[in-house]
C-alpha cells in the first residue's frame, strides 16, 4: 500500500522548537516581548499598513473585533452560510444576529447581489470570508457598505497573503481576522491576529483581550482572557519567515492540479485576485461523499469536506432562507491535498486517482 497523502499537514521545524525553548528559558511566558514583536512583524510582513493585535484564537479575534467595532444586541451582520460556524458564532456572541447571504459559485465567497438583498434597517455590517484563501469581492462589497452606511469586516482566517487588485486581505475592513490554527497556511500552535483600521478599534481590542485593562487593576470594560502567550508568538514569528515559500509551493501545486485534473470542476481565480490555496476545492457533481471514500479506500488519498452543513442549517442558526448556491456547494465541494509537503509523486497520484474515479463515475 502506498503511503497515505493527508489533506493537511502542519510544518514545524527546529527553528520553532528553538524559539519555544528560548521563551521557556526567559521566564516571560505570557503577553511579553514576543507577542509585541509578532504583532509588528505580522503587519509588516503582509503589508497591512495598520496595527495588529494578537489573541489566543481566530474565533476570539473575530469576536473581539466585532465588539471593538461596536457590534451588539439589536444589530445584524450579513455573513456567508457556507463557512465554518465560528463566523456566525462570533456575531451571535456579541448579541447581534448573523444574517446569511448566498455565495458566488466560482469563488465560494459572498455574492454582493445577495448581500445587498439581505440588508435591513438593523444591518450594521457585512463580514465576508476569504474562503479557502481566495479574496472576497471586496471592491463591490465596499461600494455596497458605503452606499448603505455599513461597516465592512473581514474573516481572513484562511487567507494569509491573499490580495485583490494589489491590496492585501486584512487591509479592507474595520478589522481583519487571521487564524493561526495548526492547519492554516501558517500557525502559532493556536492563536489569531487581528488587523485594526483605527486607533480606537486597536485600543478596544487590547482592552477586551486582557480583562478590560490597559493598566493593571484599572479595568475600563468587561473583558476576556483572550491573550496570546509568548510561546505561541515565538512559533508564529518563525513561521512568518517561511510562509511566503510555503504559499508559492501551494500555488505551484494548485497550478499543476488545475492543469492536469479531469472529470471535476477546478477552482477559478477572479481577475486581480491572488489565491493562497489554504484549500484546493473542486466540485464533484455526483456522489461527492462516495468519491471521497473511494479516494481514500482505493488510492490512499485524503480529502476534506468544507463545509457539508451550511450555517443556516445548524441548530443554533436555523433560518428559512433560500441559498441555492450555498446548498449546491455544500453537496459538491471536496478539498484535495495542496499543502507544501506534497511530492511530485503525490501530485501525480492525486491526478491519477481523481481522473480514474471521475471516469468510472465513482
Amino acid at each position: 500500500m502506498t503511503d497515505f497523502i493527508p489533506p493537511a499537514k502542519p510544518l514545524i521545524g527546529e527553528e520553532e522548537r528553538a524559539a519555544v525553548d528560548r521563551v521557556m528559558r526567559s521566564g516571560m511566558l505570557a503577553q511579553g516581548p514576543e507577542v509585541k514583536a509578532f504583532e509588528e512583524e505580522f503587519s509588516a510582513h503582509f503589508g497591512l499598513g495598520r496595527p495588529c493585535v494578537a489573541v489566543n484564537s481566530g474565533t476570539s479575534g473575530q469576536h473581539l473585533g466585532l465588539l471593538s467595532s461596536g457590534i451588539g444586541p439589536g444589530m445584524e451582520v450579513i455573513v456567508p452560510s457556507f463557512t465554518f460556524a465560528a463566523t456566525a458564532n462570533s456575531v451571535a456572541l456579541t448579541g447581534a444576529t448573523p444574517v446569511f447571504a448566498d455565495i458566488d459559485p466560482a469563488t465560494f465567497c459572498l455574492d454582493p447581489a445577495s448581500v445587498e438583498a439581505s440588508i435591513t434597517e438593523r444591518t450594521a455590517g457585512i463580514m465576508p470570508v476569504h474562503l479557502y484563501g481566495h479574496p472576497a469581492a471586496m471592491d463591490e462589497l465596499r461600494r455596497i457598505a458605503d452606499a448603505h452606511g455599513l461597516q465592512l469586516f473581514e474573516d481572513a482566517a484562511q487567507a494569509h497573503g491573499a490580495s485583490l487588485h494589489g491590496t492585501p486581505v486584512g487591509a479592507f475592513g474595520t478589522f481583519g481576522m487571521f487564524s493561526l490554527y495548526p492547519t492554516k497556511n501558517m500557525t502559532s500552535g493556536e492563536g489569531g491576529m487581528v488587523s485594526c483600521a483605527t486607533d480606537e478599534v486597536e485600543r478596544l481590542m487590547r482592552l477586551y483581550r486582557n480583562q478590560g485593562m490597559e493598566r493593571q487593576y484599572h479595568n475600563e470594560v468587561v473583558g476576556f482572557n483572550n491573550r496570546m502567550t509568548d510561546i505561541h508568538a515565538a512559533i508564529g514569528r518563525e513561521q512568518l519567515k517561511k510562509v511566503d515559500a510555503w504559499t508559492a509551493t501551494r500555488q505551484r501545486n494548485a497550478a499543476y492540479l488545475s492543469t492536469n485534473l479531469a472529470g471535476v470542476t477546478t477552482p477559478p481565480v477572479a481577475d486581480g485576485a491572488v489565491h493562497v490555496y489554504h484549500q484546493y476545492t473542486v466540485r464533484v457533481a455526483d456522489d461527492r461523499d462516495g468519491f471521497a471514500k473511494a479516494l481514500k479506500d482505493e488510492y490512499n488519498v485524503g480529502s476534506g469536506m468544507f463545509y457539508p452543513v451550511p450555517n443556516h442549517r445548524l441548530t443554533p442558526f436555523m433560518a428559512a432562507v433560500e441559498l441555492p448556491e450555498t446548498e449546491r456547494a455544500a453537496a459538491e465541494c471536496l478539498s484535495l491535498p495542496v499543502h507544501p509537503s506534497l511530492s511530485q509523486g503525490d501530485l501525480e497520484r492525486i491526478v491519477e486517482a481523481v481522473g480514474a474515479l471521475a471516469k468510472a463515475g465513482a
